[in-house]
């Protein structure tokens, strides 16, 4: 029986890339690359070299006047493919899927599965925040979609 605790909200966005899904993967999949294209990360701090499974780090977060420390693992990563970040303490998941495209492109698709008591416990602390009332602290003003149109950007540019 599944319980409060085990319950996760899921929030998905995806978009079409013009660029091929290893020109993508460089951009995704290496873990301090995040504050170029994250709403919310200033600075990532990660262990070891380049980014793989296992790789630990500490990441810097921003939303409106408000910073707070994250540490996540890399808990999935298949190369071109998908990867995938738990945040501690919380067990937050973040993941990128990479699938081609019949015309050489990339779909992306962004996933955050949040346990649902942590729904319930940011949505308490974030309507207090400025900006609140209007939408602007909310994940879902600058979320993925944001995010998203950030990677497309740059992998295009190559």
């Amino acid at each position: 029986m599944s319980s409060e605790h085990d319950r996760v909200d899921a929030d998905e966005d995806a978009i079409e890339i013009d660029a091929p899904p290893a020109r993508v993967w460089e951009i995704v999949s290496e873990v301090r690359n995040a504050p170029q294209w994250s709403s919310q990360a200033v600075k990532v701090y990660a262990s070891g070299g380049a980014t793989t499974l296992g790789t630990h780090s500490f990441n810097l977060n921003k939303q409106g006047p408000v910073y707070w420390p994250t540490w996540s693992r890399v808990v999935a990563f298949e190369p071109e493919r998908r990867i995938a970040n738990r945040t501690g303490g919380h067990g937050t998941v973040w993941s990128f899927e990479l699938t081609p495209t019949p015309t050489g492109g990339t779909r992306l698709v962004q996933r955050q599965e949040i346990p649902a008591l942590l729904t319930s416990a940011v949505g308490a602390v974030t309507s207090r925040l400025p900006g609140a009332a209007s939408g602007e602290a909310s994940s879902g003003s600058r979320g993925p979609s944001g995010a998203l149109r950030r990677i497309k950007s740059a992998a295009e540019r190559g």
